[in-house]
């Protein structure tokens, strides 16, 4: 009697300790990655897992690996010094764009310097494993060359075949046709502006029949006086015309307002891809510093968006600080 008591309890305290275990795990903290990473870009692998690369306050374009967009190792960096781009050579690797195109990983990036408008422009790379080693294959633009000043922060959007690349800040948000295998531009093609000047970091997505023009919009890279914050518009076509929920133009600096400050999180944005998890949520990745630390500069975080009469929002439209984990088998 008194061993089948105890092994009760026992059994009891294990089965009491696994659900107090699978209740952790259910939840994560932000920031998901305490570690400066801005402009993250992130893909997803044929075999679930998620490779996230950034700005490269780590030299050569860090990349961080997950399963569930919560749990990131290192990996590794995009480039080494030797590989590293050496077009516009004094310029840093910014906004990297991650994507999956016709069975390689494809890497556009920017080249540039604060203040450098005019020199700066955007390249690609490519490697048959998201870890690398990437091949750069040099610019495909500067921004004199098109006339498009500032020419940083890619993001590309393949529609019924073709190959098109979206790019800009805040002296517009352009987009221009690419060639067949993605890695110059189409002959004879020329930019489009499709929104103001007041955002940079553009990402399409498609959602429900509409696509949605995310950027951010403000200051990014003040620390505790950054003004940064995720906005969106929507259109019918991937090409235009944008616009905010009174249906006024994004080519006339209207917009909607998805992340802002909160009192943890300073100056959200640059989000990364937006990836549905097994229970149908969705999930959107994105920079911002710490209130309490902002020297150790712009982290990142996560939060689930949700939908509201066609429109995305997070919970009170600011980053949570604990919230229940994405669901990825």
């Amino acid at each position: 009697m008194k061993t089948s008591k105890l092994f009760t309890i026992a059994t009891v305290t294990l089965l009491l300790s696994a659900f107090y275990a699978c209740k952790e795990e259910r939840l994560y903290s932000n920031p998901v990655i305490d570690q400066s990473l801005p402009d993250p870009t992130i893909v997803q692998t044929q075999d679930g897992e998620f490779y996230l690369y950034a700005t490269e306050n780590i030299p050569n374009v860090p990349i961080y690996r997950s399963r569930n967009l919560v749990d990131w190792t290192y990996v590794g960096t995009a480039f080494t010094d030797e590989t590293r781009p050496q077009w516009n050579s004094e310029a840093h690797i910014w906004a990297p764009d991650i994507n999956y195109v016709d069975g390689r990983y494809v890497l556009y990036y920017a080249k540039s310097t604060w203040g450098g408008e005019w020199e700066c422009g955007i390249g690609v790379a490519t490697a048959e494993k998201p870890e690398g080693p990437f091949t750069d294959h040099g610019p495909l633009f500067i921004s004199k060359e098109l006339n498009t000043q500032n020419s940083i922060d890619p993001d590309f959007v393949e529609e019924d075949g073709r190959k098109f690349l979206f790019w800009g800040s805040f002296r517009g948000i352009w987009y221009i046709e690419l060639s067949a295998d993605g890695l110059k531009l189409k002959d004879g093609a020329e930019p489009t502006l499709v929104s103001g000047t007041f955002m940079e970091a553009v990402y399409i997505h498609r959602h429900n029949g509409y696509y949605y023009m995310f950027g951010s919009a403000g200051s990014c890279c003040e620390g505790e006086n950054s003004t940064y914050h995720v906005t969106v518009g929507r259109s019918e076509s991937l090409f235009g015309p944008y616009v905010d929920r009174q249906s006024r133009l994004l080519l006339d600096n209207n917009y909607e307002t998805v992340l802002h400050r909160s009192e943890q999180c300073i100056g959200p944005g640059h989000n990364a891809e937006i990836f549905t998890d097994d229970d149908g949520k969705d999930w959107i990745t994105y920079h911002g510093f710490k209130s309490e630390k902002p020297e150790d500069g712009r982290v990142v975080w996560l939060d689930q968006i949700e939908w509201n009469d066609g429109w995305p929002q997070v919970a009170d439209s600011c980053p949570s600080t604990i919230s229940v984990c994405p669901h990825f088998r």
